[in-house]
Formats: structure tokens, C-alpha cells, sequence
């Protein structure tokens, strides 16, 4: 029974997360017509780090030699992520970029297949299928394969790397100290992309006090606490599960524009909603082999 509740807690630890990742969408429209997405993400995730690091400022200590480098690598895979996503996006459609970059649903189940011995179920292969499907119907008009869609494919391959990362390393106990390193990495890595892009020694700020509650809250809330949340969660959860609850990004994003930015709701946005949310279900009912629960720990 504790078994249980904690999985269900660290399902709603996970949607809450994805939540968060969804409200960004509409949140940070005006933000990035002002700050460059790249320098944003050096910002943002630099904030995150050093208020993290204010609250609690000895969890990184408590953390073991491996653990740091554990966290460190995990960092360095999602802040890579990040910037391929970023780089991807200006050379292809908003939709098209949502879609490629929600395709890790599908690819982390394959890694965890090949890097941890995962074995799927039937079932579970359905509710990534599902996933899939409520993704596209949900958010593309068209897609044809250049220079975009591949490198955000690469961030997609990155994030499920991550998602299987943590799923193999991550302890409830190590949780928030991880989360300070990795936050702290992705900033460095997210600044390295932003220096490197022509503006050398200059990272463009917001200069309007809305920009920056918006920079604030996507620090704390999508960032910082959004963050702990994953890491905590994937300490119970395995890897292609996590997948499948995150893939209700899209739903969240489109949820929010509905409420927010006034945006009509229409059949495409109910079907893919509906999709992804009937994967959900599927996954948190189906009854799972032991084998697929468990995660073998790697070790680099």
C-alpha cells in the first residue's frame, strides 16, 4: 500500500511538473519576442541554481563523489537538449518542433531497452502508440524532414537519454541535491550556447519588469521546482512511464492558451487531448511485469 501511494504521489509530482512546462508556453510568448531563447535559457536556469543553492545550501555536499558526476552528466545531456531544441526551432514550425521533440516518448522506451534491459509490455508499446498519435493530431499541419526537424530530433534523443538517466540514477534521498547540479550545468551549458552565438561576452536581459515576472516564475516554477519534481519522481517510476505522463505537455500548453490566451478550443486539440490522457490511463492501470517496474543502476 505505501508502495502504491508513492507511486501515485510521484505521478502527480510528474504531471504537476508537466503542468508547469505547459503554462511556459503561453507565459513566455512576449518574453522571447524580446530576449533571444538562448541567452532566456542562461538566465533562467542560472536563477534557478542560485536560488536552490540559497535554500539549501548543503545538499550538494551531502551528495557522494559518484552522485556529482551522476548529476553532472545528467545536466550536460538536458542542457544540450535544450539547445538543440532551441536551435531546431528557428529553422522549422512551433508545431513541427513540438512534435519531433515529443517523439521522446517513443524513443525512450528503446533506450531503456537497450541501456537497461527494460522489457515492455504489450500494453505499454499501445499507450506510447497513443501517445504518439494524440501528439500529432494535436499539433501538426505538416511536417517535411530538413535541417530543423533533424536537430530537434537530436534534443529529443537527448531528453530520452535524461528521462532514462535519472530513471537509472536518481534516489528520492539524492533528489535535491541532484537538482542542484543539474540546474547549475544546464545554465553553464544553456551560457556556453549563448556566447557562442556571435555576441561574445554580451548576454542580452529582459529590460521590462513583466519580462521579468515572467523570468522569474519560469526560474522558479518550470525550472527549479519543476526540475526536483522529475527527479524525485523518476526515483519511482520507470523510465517509459515517465515518458508517457510528460507527453501531456502539449495538452497543458494548449489548455492554457485556451484559458488564458483566448485561443478557440477545436476537434483536432479535444482528439489529441483525449488521446494522450486515454495513454495515460492505460499505462497507470495496466498491471506491470516486475522486470519492467525495476531499474537496474548503471554505473559510469
Amino acid at each position: 500500500m505505501g508502495e502504491r501511494r508513492t507511486s501515485l504521489l510521484a505521478t502527480a509530482a510528474l504531471l504537476g511538473m508537466t503542468a508547469a512546462w505547459g503554462s511556459s508556453f503561453y507565459l513566455t510568448k512576449d518574453l522571447l519576442e524580446h530576449v533571444p531563447a538562448i541567452d532566456f535559457l542562461a538566465v533562467r536556469f542560472a536563477l534557478a541554481g542560485l536560488v536552490l543553492l540559497a535554500v539549501a545550501p548543503r545538499a550538494v555536499g551531502r551528495l557522494s563523489l559518484e552522485v556529482r558526476r551522476r548529476a553532472f552528466v545528467l545536466g550536460l545531456v538536458y542542457g544540450a537538449a535544450q539547445l538543440m531544441q532551441t536551435v531546431g526551432l528557428a529553422h522549422t514550425a512551433a508545431s513541427v518542433s513540438g512534435f519531433v521533440t515529443g517523439l521522446y516518448v517513443v524513443l525512450t522506451p528503446l533506450l531503456a531497452a537497450v541501456v537497461l534491459g527494460t522489457r515492455i509490455t504489450g500494453a505499454t508499446w499501445g499507450a506510447v502508440l497513443l501517445a504518439t498519435t494524440g501528439l500529432g493530431v494535436l499539433t501538426l499541419d505538416g511536417l517535411s524532414i530538413g535541417y530543423g526537424e533533424a536537430v530537434t530530433l537530436v534534443g529529443a534523443v537527448l531528453y530520452a537519454v535524461h528521462i532514462v538517466g535519472l530513471a537509472a540514477w536518481s534516489s528520492a534521498a539524492d533528489a535535491l541535491g541532484m537538482t542542484i547540479v543539474q540546474v547549475l550545468v544546464i545554465a553553464g551549458t544553456c551560457l556556453a550556447g549563448a556566447l557562442l552565438t556571435g555576441r561574445i561576452g554580451e548576454v542580452v536581459l529582459p529590460q521590462h519588469a513583466g519580462d521579468w515576472v515572467s523570468l522569474v516564475y519560469m526560474a522558479l516554477i518550470p525550472g527549479a521546482a519543476a526540475m526536483l519534481a522529475q527527479t524525485w519522481a523518476q526515483a519511482h517510476l520507470p523510465a517509459t512511464r515517465s515518458a508517457i505522463i510528460m507527453s501531456s505537455e502539449p495538452v497543458f500548453a494548449t489548455v492554457f492558451a485556451v484559458l488564458l490566451g483566448g485561443e478557440s478550443t477545436t476537434s483536432r486539440m479535444l482528439l489529441g487531448g483525449a488521446l494522450v490522457l486515454v495513454a495515460m490511463v492505460v499505462t497507470e492501470l495496466t498491471p506491470r511485469r516486475r522486470v519492467e517496474a525495476e531499474v537496474t543502476h548503471l554505473t559510469v
